[in-house]
């Protein structure tokens, strides 16, 4: 080839080259830091756009983090308080469940326990044979109300299970009302209650005591209420017509000091069944 003709081959490697270098200078006009070889001054490789932009966001994560003794710390605690609880945990966060057959089992129980009633037996009507002493006082014997008195008893409904006409000892009289020794109208007491024979009953019945009480009325007759027996036949206290136990307790007493056991009758009244629903 003569000198001065250009070589058509190598015409397309030139005009390639001479693009790379313009390219490369625009490059290194916009980014000083990058020379024309593609490298930075350091040598490192030139990263992306978008991977510059998430380098401080990784950056400000790591910064944030808590520092290693805070994580350490914060795991001994829960493992302290997780052995805590198991140590003091009630039991049933600890037993197994119970199985379906047992749970089941227990509210049937239950609701059946709330749908039956309970039976409570009727204990009023043991008491239908409480006793009680009830006296006629001298003055009541000389008034001649042993019959009155005795119908009131009858009437209500009470059996009379023992009953005589006495004439009791001082020391007789002093035992029986032994609670009131210290009182001063005592001696008076048993001197009245020494002045004449005295009438003796046991009366049996439901609530004997109490209603035995009731009946006799208040122990001064001026107290007393109209169609009690005091209320209708005494008027002066230390004039009273007739006493009457204020006990179950002490009727058993008073019983057993003026009448032996023989004395006592027991028996069932034709009107029973008229008189008590239930016996």
């Amino acid at each position: 080839m003569a000198l001065g003709q250009s070589n058509p081959e190598k015409e397309p490697m030139l005009a390639q080259q001479d693009g790379d270098q313009q390219q490369a200078a625009t490059v290194q006009k916009s980014n000083p830091a990058v020379d024309t070889d593609g490298s930075s001054p350091q040598g490192a490789p030139v990263r992306g756009r978008k991977q510059q932009q998430q380098q401080p966001l990784l950056h400000s994560a790591l910064e944030n983090l808590p520092p290693p003794n805070f994580v350490l710390s914060a795991a001994a605690i829960f493992s302290l308080l997780l052995g805590l609880f198991l140590v003091f945990a009630p039991p049933f966060f600890l037993d197994p469940p119970a199985p379906a057959h047992t749970v089941f089992s227990t509210v049937t129980e239950t609701v059946t326990s709330l749908q039956t009633p309970t039976y409570i037996p009727d204990q009023s009507a043991s008491m239908s044979s409480e006793q009680t002493f009830i006296a006629i006082k001298p003055d009541g014997v000389q008034r001649g109300l042993v019959g009155p008195i005795v119908s009131r008893f009858e009437s209500r409904g009470f059996k009379l299970v023992a009953i005589k006409l006495v004439s009791p000892s001082k020391d007789h009289l002093e035992t029986h009302y032994a609670d009131l020794k210290e009182k001063p109208f005592f001696p008076g007491l048993v001197q009245y209650m020494l002045s004449g024979p005295i009438c003796a009953m046991v009366w049996e019945g439901r609530d004997a005591v109490k209603t035995g009480r009731t009946i006799l009325g208040a122990t001064n007759p001026l107290a007393s209420a109209p169609g009690t027996i005091r209320g209708d036949f005494a008027i002066d206290v230390g004039r009273n017509v007739c006493h009457g136990s204020d006990s179950v307790e002490n009727a058993k007493k008073e019983i057993a000091l003026w009448f032996k056991d023989e004395e006592l009758i027991s028996w069932k009244s034709a009107q029973f069944d008229w008189i008590y629903e239930k016996a």
